[in-house]
């Protein structure tokens, strides 16, 4: 039986591709363009309004910010108007420096909420290695962040000084906080942690390395830097010490600089947790003074000071200022240096002072300062005087400080913050730190600090031991010297012709201190203490 089998035709009709009418194209094509122009119309009213006010439209530009952020790319543009051409933009309302001086009594930095970044046009960037210890490197962060504002540039994450006497391999991350840092001053200066890896590949030909010029206005920066961004993509200033004026700048500079240093340089979470419990572990005891009794070597050994030295330490010192080529003084006649009140005082020298001043025998004196030079032997006269002497390494567990061994900057911020929080503070010289110390402890609310008249004091000190002067007419004179010398509110001497050798700025930040407060008139144009 066959069995036949038949194709059935199957019939396919196309379905029909459904028309979409133009007038529906033209109403999408339409929305689209505007949803476009509506938002660029935005955006550059949110630009606009930075610039005109920088309080203007925040709440929408904190919206904006969240879509522009995450595209925005750090592209060199031709050179924007720097802006000393308009003021500085205050900073918001909970970072700006306190009208009335109420800061609370832990710590330096009030709480900040997250401004909107400020936007504006890069010129380009601006990288920099901090030279110097611990406090002459932030010094020279607040000045290289004020740089970076006024022209308009974008900062790199300073690098620290790890070539130095100190040799601390501390990146700026190991001493403080870099996204505190950077958020904290968003709406000032746009920060990065490294250079773009295309400017990188070629940074020998786009980056342009030099030193500014010591003790420079803002003139110099505006005419002599500014214009080198026309040629290079970035500038890299290899030395930062005192490369900012103390005097003759625009308000709205100084004080941007005082919030870098009182707000936006925070100590990282561990070191501010054992400063914290170091400083609570003296107040257990009561009221302590700090002494910054800087006989260390490295200061011995650049100042050339041997006071009370044996003739083989006084040798080594001499060795070791030839050693380094920084510093450049090395031929120094000791006694000529501490007639000039240049030496820091001895630790016997110091033991008499604080005798002097009326500091009790049963004080808690914490010495803020690295290994004193001939260690116990030179210690021996302070201690029998003050037998309550401690140090950091006498208060917390060996464990506490081992990761901060070996690392000198990170051991003088726990030095450093101890000090801030001290009853009363004394430098024995007035270093990087001292001068710090005192700016902070200011801001804090003029707290005491007894700035040492070493001039006044040496030759005090060689009529009391030589028996010229008694021990009562010793002691009068040395509180009569120091009655007006406390870090109460005082006028920053400014020497024009000599920066070296006026008020340093961060010693007495007078115009982030007295703004309508008891000590405003000296802000009163003509009433500083200028010398001619």
């Amino acid at each position: 039986m066959d069995v036949r089998s038949e194709a059935i035709p199957l019939r396919c009709d196309k379905l029909p591709t459904p028309v979409i009418p133009k007038t529906r194209l033209q109403v999408w094509f339409i929305r689209i363009c505007s949803s476009i122009l509506l938002w660029t119309c935005l955006v550059q009213l949110v630009a606009v309004g930075e610039l005109w006010h920088p309080q203007l439209l925040t709440g929408l530009s904190n919206q904006l910010s969240r879509f522009t952020n995450s595209d925005r790319k750090e592209e060199l543009p031709s050179i924007s108007a720097p802006i000393m051409h308009r003021q500085l933009q205050p900073p918001s309302e909970t970072v700006s420096i306190p009208r009335q001086l109420h800061v609370p009594a832990e710590s330096t930095a009030l709480p900040l909420r997250l401004s909107p970044p400020r936007i504006y046009r890069s010129n380009g960037y601006l990288k920099v290695s901090c030279n110097g210890g611990l406090n002459q490197m932030r010094a020279a962060i607040c000045d290289m962040v004020t740089v970076a504002r006024l022209l308009n540039l974008t900062l790199v994450v300073p690098e620290l000084d790890k070539t130095s006497f100190w040799a601390d391999p501390s990146n700026f991350d190991d001493i403080f906080s870099v996204t505190h840092f950077i958020n904290s001053l968003r709406d000032e200066v746009r920060i990065i942690k490294r250079l773009p890896k295309r400017l990188g590949r070629n940074a020998a030909y786009e980056l342009l390395e030099m030193p500014p010029v010591s003790w420079s206005s803002e003139k110099y920066y505006l005419e002599q830097i500014l214009p080198l961004f026309s040629k290079y993509k970035g500038i890299h200033f290899n030395k930062t010490d005192t490369r900012v004026a103390n005097n003759g700048l625009p308000i709205n500079f100084q004080k941007l600089r005082c919030r870098v240093n009182f707000q936006a340089l925070k100590f990282t979470p561990q070191i501010e947790a054992l400063g914290h419990k170091l400083v609570q572990i003296l107040r257990e005891g009561g009221n302590f003074v700090a002494l910054h009794l800087r006989y260390e070597m490295d200061m011995l050994a650049f100042s050339g000071c041997t006071q009370g030295c044996t003739d083989e330490e006084a040798e080594e010192l001499k060795r070791m200022r030839y050693a380094y080529p920084w510093w450049r003084e090395k031929e120094i006649v000791s006694s000529e240096r501490r007639s000039q009140g240049l030496c820091p005082l001895t630790p016997e020298e110091t033991a008499l002072v604080l005798q002097a001043l009326g500091i009790q025998k049963d004080t808690q004196i914490y010495i803020a300062s690295g290994e004193i030079y001939g260690s116990r032997r030179r210690l021996a006269a302070l201690r029998a005087a003050f037998p309550r002497i401690v140090k950091k390494e006498m208060l917390l567990d060996p464990k506490d400080l081992q990761q901060f061994q070996n690392h000198s900057s990170q051991m003088a911020a726990l030095d450093f913050m101890v000090s801030v929080a001290s009853h009363i503070f004394i430098p024995t010289y007035d270093g990087n730190m001292a001068k710090l110390v005192e700016g902070h402890r200011r801001y804090l609310g003029f707290k005491k600090s007894i700035l040492l008249d070493r001039k006044n004091l040496v030759e005090l000190l060689d009529l009391h031991q030589n028996g010229t002067v008694s021990w009562d007419e010793f002691a009068i004179a040395v509180q009569l010297a120091h009655e007006k010398r406390v870090g109460q509110p005082a006028h920053r001497r400014v020497i024009w012709d000599k920066p070296k050798e006026e008020d340093y700025f961060y010693a007495n930040p007078q115009e982030c201190l007295c703004e309508r407060t008891d000590c405003f008139d000296l802000l009163v144009p003509g009433n500083s203490s200028v010398i001619q």
